[in-house]
């Protein structure tokens, strides 16, 4: 894995990130589900009927997918502006991945541009790499489109963005992603993808869906990028 990890270092030339997973945990002191019932309790004060699966559901990203589907675009931002609030108060107590920090210093250490591709709000992101001095590290930060919750990963559109915005074609980018949508979207975007199995169950998964590389924790990507400043 080390070998095929520095032979796909050597064929790219940016790193693009997804926030939630590789970089920190944005929901640890605030969980997920709640903020989940918060967003239906907004949609309820909207005067909307909520559908009962709705009531359980535990992704707060996932309560704004659905009500984007319906078309009503004062509900959605009306979920949209709670989600962003409430994802600003969760990156106060986000867990930081192990070696997620180092993997972004070794990164642009290595001479790699570092950009951040998140279906979290860009605000919160900026937020936390602020607040754990890693802000000048990372450039851009591609966040969520504003109530436009289609626009989220696995759609290709902000993964595009983001390689534009560094300067590279695509295909000279890799992600770093904990979810199907990262693995997903990148594919679409033409850029290469390291699968990052925060659980067992997505090795499988990933490896599937045509992740190029897969890893189990973010050291092997750190050691891999340190490597390279011995070389």
């Amino acid at each position: 894995m080390n070998a095929d990890l520095s032979r796909l270092l050597d064929e790219v030339g940016a790193v693009l990130l997804d926030f939630d997973g590789p970089v920190c945990s944005v929901f640890a002191g605030y969980p997920a589900p709640r903020v989940a019932a918060e967003l239906v309790e907004v949609l309820r004060r909207c005067g909307m009927a909520v559908p009962p699966d709705l009531t359980s559901e535990p992704d707060p990203l996932e309560v704004l997918r659905r009500i984007g589907t319906t078309g009503d675009q004062k509900a959605t931002q009306a979920v949209e502006d709670a989600l962003c609030a409430a994802e600003r108060l969760a990156v106060e107590t986000a867990e930081p991945t192990p070696y997620g920090r180092e993997v972004i210093v070794a990164a642009r250490e290595a001479g790699f541009p570092v950009a951040v591709v998140s279906n979290n709000s860009a605000g919160a992101v900026s937020a936390y790499l602020a607040a754990h001095r890693l802000a000048v590290h990372v450039s851009p930060i591609v966040g969520r489109a504003y109530a436009a919750p289609e626009r989220m990963k696995p759609n290709p559109e902000p993964i595009r963005q983001a390689a534009h915005a560094i300067g590279e074609p695509p295909g000279r980018c890799v992600l770093i992603g904990d979810s199907l949508a990262d693995i997903d979207g990148a594919r679409a975007a033409e850029v290469r993808v390291i699968g990052y199995a925060n659980r067992p169950d997505k090795v499988e998964r990933f490896r599937a869906a045509g992740a190029d590389l897969v890893v189990t924790n973010m050291r092997e990507i750190a050691f891999a990028l340190i490597r390279r400043l011995d070389t």
